[in-house]
């Protein structure tokens, strides 16, 4: 089976908090990598609302929420839970190998692989 996307380090898993975020630059894409409840995800860390960074807002049950005016996305999907957003924030591909992030952006640009 031959796969489309490719998988580029983002950073280590040891970087991560046991339940948080970090801001990343991937292959010259702000990403925001998440680790909630055991899981490691990666969107864009770019809010939907205003444009600043989510990797300086708060995690919790599979939720980013902006430091600015509280928007809030769901972590699988990146759709909005939480106004003053309303467009949903591009998410990516994860992988774990070893101690290594790995995250695809060529199918995430679109908000979700199923696009």
């Amino acid at each position: 089976m031959t796969e489309l996307s490719t998988y580029v380090r983002a950073c280590a898993l040891s970087d991560l908090p046991d339940e948080g975020v970090i801001g990343v630059d991937v292959s010259g894409t702000p990403v925001a990598i998440v680790r909630a409840e055991g899981e490691v995800f990666a969107l864009l860390d770019v809010c939907s609302h205003e444009e600043v960074a989510l990797s300086e807002g708060e995690v919790y049950d599979h939720t980013i929420e902006c430091w600015l005016h509280g928007s809030c996305f769901d972590l699988r999907t990146g759709d909005p839970t939480g106004l003053p957003a309303t467009r949903p924030v591009p998410t990516f591909p994860v992988k774990i190998e070893g101690d290594d992030v790995l995250v695809s952006l060529g199918t995430g640009m679109s908000g979700r692989e199923d696009q």
